[in-house]
């Protein structure tokens, strides 16, 4: 049996799960996210929990049935707290600025980066190398975290580029090292 999926999801108060069919909408303090699930998961709620059922132990329905308690957790923390996804710039003359809801990236390229948040994505700025990216979609944060990390992925010489909050990068010796062994 599936451990992720059998577990029910707890909702915070002020967090309401309406299903309909295979259609399933969760509304909370944040906003509200609608999504579509397999038609053969069994979604139902009662006394302020939701359950994630599956018809039978085939593996396709294990698979789907712990992806589906997944998506939908994600779904009511993401309406109650909202998600945060860190991207820092790290070396010399890497800046960002804030400009609305954009920023623009100045990363020793030619010329600068706009990045333009997705609809429900909120992009904030923190001193000149700190970009928080917020919104309530898990994965509309991840991917447009992404998105920035990729106009300048770090750089395993050196170390220098965009990285998320906390990456370790496993740098590379060069050719100096090869020399001190012969």
């Amino acid at each position: 049996m599936s451990r992720v999926g059998s577990q029910p999801i707890e909702l915070p108060e002020g967090v309401e799960v309406t299903v309909n069919e295979s259609e399933v909408t969760v509304q909370g303090p944040k906003g509200s996210l609608a999504r579509r699930f397999h038609p053969d998961m069994a979604v139902s709620k009662g006394n302020g929990v939701v359950q994630v059922e599956r018809p039978s132990d085939g593996q396709n329905h294990r698979a789907l049935h712990g992806l589906t308690r997944s998506l939908l957790a994600n779904m009511v923390i993401g309406v109650s707290h909202g998600f945060v996804k860190t991207v820092e710039l790290v070396g010399v003359g890497y800046r960002v600025q804030q400009s609305g809801k954009n920023v623009t990236l100045s990363v020793m390229l030619s010329h600068t980066v706009d990045i333009q948040p997705l609809e429900g994505i909120e992009l904030e700025v923190e001193g000149n190398n700190l970009i928080h990216v917020r919104g309530m979609d898990k994965q509309m944060v991840g991917q447009t975290a992404a998105e920035i990390r990729a106009v300048r992925p770090p750089n395993v010489y050196t170390g220098k580029g965009i990285r998320y909050r906390g990456e370790s990068i496993r740098l590379k010796p060069g050719k100096s090292a090869r020399r001190a062994v012969e």
